[in-house]
């Protein structure tokens, strides 16, 4: 599947050092997977789970499932054997957590080559930086650590996530500037299933591709979230086909429920119906 059109509604981040997750990530509906070393995975179990999520990705059966790798830093004692492993195992993406600017990815490719790399936007350096970043020929990808940011930005938690919208803004900026997938922050709450969908609709509003996801029970809230409604596949649909009329008639103007439709109106039509369809082909698979 084409990067692009691939779906990133649910990104659930697994253990890289339980086996029974690893093998529970094969069977849920998400639409990709952060395999962590890092911080799910404690010191002493840092070198095994290397091992671990190899044989686990070797083995297979994640199906259409993108498999994207987090690693520890290349500032801790892990980082570098965590990269030089992932370059040979099995996955689509590394995830470089704590990107401060280019130069920390241009220290990683030297390890892992022309593999994609995906970065965890989480500090305020990164923030400063994210068209940097985002510009690196090699980056495919953003993960807001909206957790780790919040913490050096010393904010509050609030349900509207007002603190953080300058962070999450310029990142989407860069985002789309450069033609990257990015997702937004995990909601720690994971029994909430309101405060969940609220904050993803927020996100899928201001143009987050998906949301990452801490627990299984938030996968199906966050598909829907991010997939688009019957209401807008049809209205996409007949944008289509009254703009495609008015041209062929030679008219000026297609008209669809009082409302002028242009040629960017097309386009945004045709990606909600290409994203359906990519959606359709990994459920089906």
């Amino acid at each position: 599947m084409d990067p692009r059109q691939r779906p990133y509604r649910s990104v659930l981040y697994i253990p890289g050092s339980r086996d029974r997750a690893l093998d529970k990530a094969r069977t849920l509906p998400v639409d990709a997977i952060i395999f962590d070393l890092e911080d799910a995975v404690a010191a002493d179990e840092k070198v095994n789970a290397r091992e671990t999520l190899r044989a686990a990705l070797a083995a297979g059966g994640y199906g259409d499932r993108a498999r994207i790798v987090r690693i520890n830093g290349l500032d801790t004692e892990w980082g570098r054997a965590d990269a030089e492993a992932v370059h040979e195992m099995d996955a689509d993406a590394v995830l470089l957590p704590k990107v401060g600017s280019a130069a920390d990815v241009d220290a990683l490719a030297a390890i892992t080559g022309d593999m994609p790399i995906w970065a965890m936007m989480e500090t305020p350096q990164g923030m400063l930086n994210a068209a940097e970043i985002a510009a690196h020929p090699l980056m495919a990808g953003f993960v807001m650590g909206t957790n780790d940011l919040a913490k050096d930005l010393q904010t509050r938690f609030r349900p509207d996530r007002l603190p953080l919208m300058t962070s999450l803004g310029l990142c989407v900026l860069a985002a789309k500037a450069h033609g990257l997938i990015i997702v937004d922050g995990v909601y720690n709450a994971f029994k909430d299933e309101a405060g969940l969908a609220a904050e993803c609709e927020q996100g899928r509003d201001m143009g987050f591709d998906g949301k990452t996801l801490i627990h299984p029970a938030q996968v199906n809230i966050t598909n829907a979230a991010y997939a688009p409604s019957e209401a807008e596949i049809d209205l996409a649909r007949r944008q289509i086909a009254a703009f495609e009329e008015t041209e062929a008639q030679g008219q000026g103007v297609a008209v669809v429920d009082g409302k002028i439709v242009e040629n960017l109106h097309v386009v945004t039509a045709r990606e909600i119906l290409a994203k359906a369809e990519a959606i359709s082909a990994l459920q089906a698979g």
